[in-house]
């Protein structure tokens, strides 16, 4: 880039990079929030809480992108306009094209950034996600308990324990359990806590008493230091994690294996996301290029360009909302992917277009011929 390139570049860097971080950061606080369950009601931990929040973020960012993009570019070219200096530019030679190149420069970088987490940073982070999910919910100690409420992990199952400490040890143990043959089983123990033992998962009850009646309506009442309460029927070793859309990459979702019936039903949908990932970071160019239409696709102003910003503010709501409404249709009818490139190929067009359509102001007559002095009569 030549110097006058590299400065009007710098002078849209800075507002983009702020603007990503501070929107994102917003978004991951929104995420934050909804992620807190894993913190309160499965008794995860802080690291657990923030794995998942940032697991979630190529996602957050391809919707943030656009965005930012959108709003810094409104806020640096307001401003450059306004001094004067895109004016300064103008009237020193320079064409359209070039004095907008730097901004189509910084938005083709962030879109080919958000291509690049399209197609292989979300689905390793929404896998490694998937895993991490599932490990939540393989935990029996988070599944089994609630400290000082009645849970039912599993029908027929009713447990509940006073207290959870440190060390996951529950005390003061309550367990209803209802058999196949209609009778019921009450455990009650001081302590107890989860272990292994031949490869299963059980609960050690320790000083408790155990009580049921048998098939002839007789009370059987036992008590135990210890006893090993099976939660087989809680665990299921042999579930597979499902990868949904967003899980999957490129290749899985132009060419699914149709021999599986899930993947076959859901042929395309699976084909509309794969389209929505390649053309959803158009919308970060189309972004710029409505932002340029909006201060430098009208006339100069001393004024400021409110107007011209909100209606280009809303035009760019409506395109984003008719590309949400492509991708959905799509799901339903293949032809209809089309429309997910040709609605923001045609929001560029139209921007630029308005872009290149304008004139530019002359505020200096340099053509102008000079004033003649009359002579002073002697």
């Amino acid at each position: 880039m030549r110097l006058i390139d590299r400065y009007l570049f710098r002078q849209l860097l800075g507002p983009t990079v702020f603007a990503i971080a501070a929107l994102t950061a917003v978004a991951l606080l929104g995420e934050s929030l909804s992620s807190l369950d894993y913190i309160v009601n499965q008794r995860q931990s802080a690291i657990v809480f923030l794995k998942i929040t940032f697991l979630t973020l190529p996602q957050l960012l391809n919707m943030v992108l656009p965005i930012a993009v959108f709003v810094a570019a409104l806020v640096a070219l307001n401003r450059l306009h306004t001094e004067q200096e895109i004016v300064v530019c103008f009237a020193g030679g320079m064409s359209r094209w070039r004095v907008i190149s730097p901004a189509i420069h910084l938005a083709s970088t962030v879109a080919l950034l958000a291509l690049l987490m399209n197609l292989w940073v979300q689905p390793v982070t929404y896998r490694a996600l998937r895993q991490v999910l599932m490990d939540i919910r393989g935990d029996l100690a988070a599944t089994l308990v609630r400290e000082g409420e009645f849970t039912e992990p599993a029908p027929g199952l009713t447990v509940y324990a006073q207290s959870i400490d440190r060390r996951g040890d529950m005390h003061n143990l309550f367990i209803h359990q209802l058999k196949d043959n209609g009778g019921a089983t009450t455990y009650m123990a001081n302590t107890g806590h989860i272990a292994k033992r031949n490869g299963q998962a059980v609960l050690i009850l320790q000083n408790g008493s155990t009580q049921g009646f048998s098939a002839r309506g007789v009370l059987q009442y036992l008590t135990f230091n210890e006893y090993p309460f099976e939660l087989s029927q809680l665990s299921n070793p042999d579930e597979l994690i499902h990868y949904k859309f967003s899980d999957r990459y490129l290749h899985e979702l132009f060419h699914p294996d149709l021999q599986q019936g899930w993947e076959k039903k859901n042929r395309k949908a699976l084909l509309a996301e794969g389209h929505e990932r390649i053309a959803t970071p158009l919308y970060n160019i189309v972004a710029m290029c409505m932002a340029l239409s909006a201060i430098i696709g009208g006339g100069f102003s001393r004024l400021g360009y409110i107007r011209r910003i909100v209606t280009m503010g809303a035009l760019a709501v409506v395109v984003r909302v008719l590309g949400f409404a492509a991708q959905s249709a799509s799901e339903g009818a293949v032809w209809v992917n089309v429309l997910q490139y040709a609605i923001p190929l045609t929001a560029m067009g139209l921007s630029l277009r308005s872009v290149f359509r304008q004139r530019v102001s002359r505020f200096i007559d340099i053509r102008r011929r000079p004033t003649r002095i009359a002579p002073v009569p002697a």
